[in-house]
């Protein structure tokens, strides 16, 4: 499915970087670009002294909400010097509900993209991964610090072990993955009864245009984090595709060991989905 809607999350006392890299992504795709600021809100004081913090706490939130609304505003001018299509909201959510907040905006766009400003915001880096792999089934695009992202890839690294939240990104990046010179589906020490683990998927792939190799890869010692990196590094990879694994328990959100390293050290641009 083309990405033809786009959303990008912003902090309200980021800098234009991340918006940048999304209007690139938005022009690159002829794709429209919604752009949600967030801050999180304190919460209301509580205990004995509540009455007393009450007009400090009001005072925070009256001085967020301005921020948010100047934030809008710049961001909305920003925006009408380009020629794409956009839109932007904002939303002041207390943390507990970040998640929810982000992620039924989400529900309306094809990919979340999460820049490397973002990433150093923890609260709201995960509130937001956590909106696309939770609570919109959208994927997520993260992009590290220093690396370019592109909606048009030469060379894709998919993170495959025949798992459903692989095969969720794999059908997600298909039309990325048909434009591509060199799509690599990787295995790091492949188990099962196939002969041939990956010619599936790359029969697969094959049949909707993509140039496939498989590379069966031993993990030596190695995380499969560390490996998966290490190859997208050597392939020069501009765009790695996997799965996100965890799931939700009470709003407490678990990822799997790979998961967890590619989210909080992503080498290169990765397209996660579940």
């Amino acid at each position: 499915m083309p990405f033809k809607s786009l959303l990008c999350v912003l902090g309200v006392d980021q800098s234009d970087r991340d918006l940048d890299l999304a209007l690139e992504l938005a022009r690159e795709a002829d794709a429209h670009l919604s752009v949600l600021i967030v801050a999180l809100a304190p919460p209301p004081p509580g205990g004995e002294y509540a009455a007393v913090a009450s007009d400090v706490w009001m005072q925070e939130r009256d001085n967020d909400r301005a921020a948010l609304d100047a934030r809008m505003a710049a961001v909305s001018e920003r925006l009408a010097g380009f020629d794409v299509s956009s839109d932007v909201d904002s939303a002041y959510p207390e943390k507990s509900q970040a998640d929810d907040v982000v992620g039924r905006r989400a529900r309306y766009a094809d990919l979340i993209v999460i820049g490397p400003e973002l990433a150093t915001r923890p609260n709201l880096k995960t509130a937001t991964v956590n909106a696309g792999l939770f609570e919109s089934g959208r994927p997520v695009l993260l992009v590290p610090e220093g690396k370019r992202a592109t909606l048009k890839p030469a060379t894709v690294l998919v993170a495959w072990d025949s798992g459903v939240e692989a095969a969720r990104a794999v059908r997600e990046a298909l039309d990325l993955m048909a434009g591509a010179t060199d799509v690599r589906v990787t295995m790091v020490d492949p188990a099962g009864d196939a002969p041939e683990p990956g010619a599936d998927l790359a029969a697969y792939l094959a049949r909707h245009g993509a140039s496939v190799a498989v590379d069966r890869l031993p993990s030596c010692g190695h995380t499969v984090a560390e490996v998966l990196t290490q190859h997208a590094g050597d392939l020069s990879a501009d765009l790695v595709v996997m799965g996100g694994y965890g799931h939700s328990r009470l709003r407490e959100r678990v990822f799997g060991g790979v998961t967890r390293s590619m989210v909080e050290a992503p080498a290169v641009p990765v397209l996660m989905a579940r």
